[in-house]
Parts: C-alpha cells; structure tokens; sequence
C-alpha cells in the first residue's frame, strides 16, 4: 500500500511550504506543493493527517558511539539506534574504538552484519586508523564505508595515531574521507601537570576546558588541515570547539568544499558556566569551553564555515559518570534530543529552521555523497520525520529510550516534539511508540 502524508508544512532545501509527499514501498514517488490534484485517486492509498506538522528529511547523524560490540552495558546498536528514530534520526556513522576496536576489514563487517539484524535506523561504520594498520585502513572500499577515523588525540586502547610518517601515509593515500578527533596530546598533558600541582587529584570539572584547552584543539587541528591540503585529501574534522580553530575552516558550500568542519549539539548548547550545575554529566572530550568559544562556534556555523551538526552520541552509564574528575569518562548520551534541541535553538532565534536542516540533513548527505537521502526528492528514499511544533514536553527518565537511562537534558522542556519517523518509506517510530520489525540498509555512497 501507498501511503499519503497530506497536508505538512514541508521544510526542505531552504524552502518552507504547505505539501503533500505520496510513498510507494521505500521511495518517495510523488511531491505535490501545495494542494493535490483534484483527479487524484485515493483508493488504495494510506492518507496520513499532517496539518499543523512539519515535515523533514530525515536527521543523517555522522558521528555516533553506540558501543557495541564489547561495552554493551553502556550501549548496544539496537538501543540507540531506537533512541535515534525516537529522535528523527534515520541514519547514523558509529566510530571504531569498540572492543574489538574496527581496524581491521573482518571485524568492522562484523558491526555491519550485527546492524543488519538489530538496527533501527540506516547505518555505516567508520574503519578506525591506528599506527600499525595502515594495509588494512588502505583496503577501505569507498562505496560501502563512510570514512577512516583517525584520533589525532588520546583515545581508548591504541588508536592514537601520533607517528608521523604514518599520518602522512594515510593522508596521501585513503581511498575515502578522513574523520579526525583534534586534540594535541603533550598539550593536554602539559595542562593536566599544572592543574595537579594546584588541585592535587580533586582536580574541578570546571578546569576540564582549560586542561582540554583551545591552543590543544588548534594545534591538532591545524596539523590535520595542513596534511590535507598538502595530498588533496578529503578531510572531516569533527566536533570543533573553539574560536580560534574557526580561522582554519572557509565559509561555502559543502560540496565545493575538500576540508569540512562539524560542531555537536553540546557544544552549542552549553558553556563553560554548565559545569557548575552539570557537573561531569557534560564532561565530553574535547571539552566545551567559554562563552566566547561557544559564540564563535554559532557564527562559523551561520557563515557556513562549519558545514555539519552532529551528536557525538557516547552513553556511559550514570555510576560511571557520578565520578571524580580522572575517574568520569568522557561523552554523553544525544540522539534522541538533538533534533529537538536544534529547532528549540530555533525557535529562540539563534538559528532559521531552514538551516537546521540544512546541516543536520543536506550537508551531510552531500559531505558523505549518500546515494537518494538527505532531501524530500521524487525518486529518493523515503526517511521522512512528523514534527509538532506546538507540542511542548520535559525529559525525564520515564521518556528517556538510552540504555544509559540518562539525559543532560533531564527536566529540559522542548516545545517541538517528533510525531513519526520513517525509514525506506516504513513508519518506525509513530506517537512514541517504536515498531518491532525494520526496514533499515546499510547506505550506499556515490564514487
């Protein structure tokens, strides 16, 4: 059966109109603006009541950690893949540093044969560089994988890649986009030395910015930006956090670009004064830092200097995060709130609703060159989201679908809220309740 979603106010390629969108199995078969045709036949057809609802592309996430496999107790892809459809999220990328970790082609397919038979939502999986895998990072096929993640900075087990030679290797020669963790090691040593000399191991999460600072994040970044411009490299730099890295990055459309920045929701959202009443909840690496940083992040974001908005998705577990500052782990669950959170920024006039869906669902379908999603289009798949934006609701516990079971926006109230979800045409998520049977694909990427 078809199925008609009548009369949404479609937010879609800048434009902001009343429409009608028909689905036939998993594509979007017909867009009609404004009103139906009178001669068009309804019988056979499922009609869908959307007025008063908006109607979107669904959210592309291209920066997840959904835990699995190996540290399933904080996070397993079928959780948090339900969490993201909840949210509007129709596909998402989840980075290697699992346990196993991805760095090798058997293993990271594996996490795909595991997605196939438990995800919600549309899914691709980074292939993670360290500084012995290089063969294997090379055998990369860039059709079928999203990119190769290098942690320019400390990360979990080896996936630091700080040799050199090795950097320059995979810069010169991946066969795909290279997402980069920026964050200068030595430096974030240096700074950690003297806030043990001041605070001994009660080390404050309010100096988490300082420890984690800008000059660490420039440094790295910077290196990143200059390796990519000496071999031609696509380049990825993800979850940017300071004013200062903003000048390495120009303002234009992303698919002109070869070097592309990304901000997360977080990063946008708080501060550094969120520490006092957050506490570890917001500990993320890298840090989010001052107001002015945080300013900076907005205007490189309006300019067009920063192309993508992400989540960093990284749930730990409550236990584990109520912690001293060296015991918290950094990361923090996101995907079901950062749609809402977005058009909540909207709506406070930070931001046009048309831009929001520009980069959290154009852009990165033209970053990653994902084949038919990212846009309402006859003849694309059909990963569609309902939205009332007169439909106020607080987080709670109670609503909260993490495994983790928590939120940094617990006792948050959001005036949006995702009504339905669809992925390849299927209707996933309807009035929170979430289906039990799936229609979602490993994504295909366009050579």
């Amino acid at each position: 059966m078809k199925t008609l979603i009548k009369d949404a106010t479609i937010i879609n390629e800048g434009l902001k109109f009343r429409g009608s969108v028909l689905i036939d199995n998993d594509k979007i078969e017909k867009i009609f603006p404004h009103v139906i045709p009178a001669d068009f036949e309804l019988n056979e057809i499922e009609v869908i009541d959307a007025k008063g609802l908006y109607l979107i592309p669904g959210v592309i996430d291209d920066q997840v950690h959904f835990r699995e496999p190996g540290l399933t107790h904080k996070g397993e892809i079928a959780t948090e893949s339900r969490a993201a459809v909840a949210g509007g999220i129709t596909t998402f990328m989840e980075m290697p540093n699992t346990n196993p970790q991805a760095v090798t082609q058997d293993i990271l397919e594996q996490k795909y044969q595991r997605a196939a038979d438990v995800s919600a939502a549309n899914y691709s999986f980074y292939m993670g560089a360290t500084n012995t895998n290089l063969d294997e990072v090379l055998k990369t096929d860039p059709a079928k994988i999203c990119g190769i993640k290098v942690f320019m900075g400390s990360s979990t087990g080896n996936m630091l890649v700080d040799d050199e030679s090795v950097l320059s290797d995979i810069f010169k020669n991946a066969p795909t986009l290279v997402a980069t963790h920026c964050e200068d090691e030595s430096t974030i040593q240096r700074n950690l030395k003297i806030a043990k000399e001041r605070y001994g191991e009660n080390v404050p999460i309010s100096e988490h910015g300082n420890i984690r600072s800008d000059d660490a994040c420039y440094l790295s970044s910077s290196k990143a930006v200059e390796l990519a411009s000496k071999f031609d490299t696509r380049l990825h730099v993800l979850h940017l956090t300071s004013a200062k890295e903003m000048e390495l990055f120009s303002a234009g459309k992303v698919s002109d670009k070869n070097i592309t920045a990304e901000v997360c929701v977080h990063h946008l959202w708080f501060d550094e004064r969120d520490y006092l009443t957050h506490g570890t909840r917001i500990k993320w690496n890298p840090s989010i830092k001052t107001v002015k940083d945080n300013e900076a992040l907005w205007d490189a974001l309006l300019s067009d200097k920063i192309d993508v908005i992400a989540t960093d998705h990284a749930p730990h577990t409550l236990d584990e995060k109520n912690n001293t500052y060296f015991k918290a782990p950094s990361g923090g669950p996101l995907v079901q709130h950062s749609l809402v959170a977005m058009l909540e920024m909207s709506k406070k006039g930070f931001i046009r609703i048309e831009k929001v869906i520009q980069k959290m669902c154009h852009a990165p379908a033209d970053l990653f060159r994902v084949e038919k999603r990212g846009y309402i289009r006859e003849g694309y798949f059909a990963d569609l989201v309902l939205v009332d934006p007169n439909k106020s609701w607080i987080v709670s516990p109670e609503n909260i679908l993490y495994k983790c079971g928590w939120s940094p926006f617990e006792g948050t109230e959001f005036s949006h809220k995702i009504v339905s979800t669809f992925v390849n045409g299927e209707m996933i998520f309807n009035k929170d309740v979430i289906s039990e049977t799936y229609n979602s694909s490993r994504i295909s990427l366009n050579l």
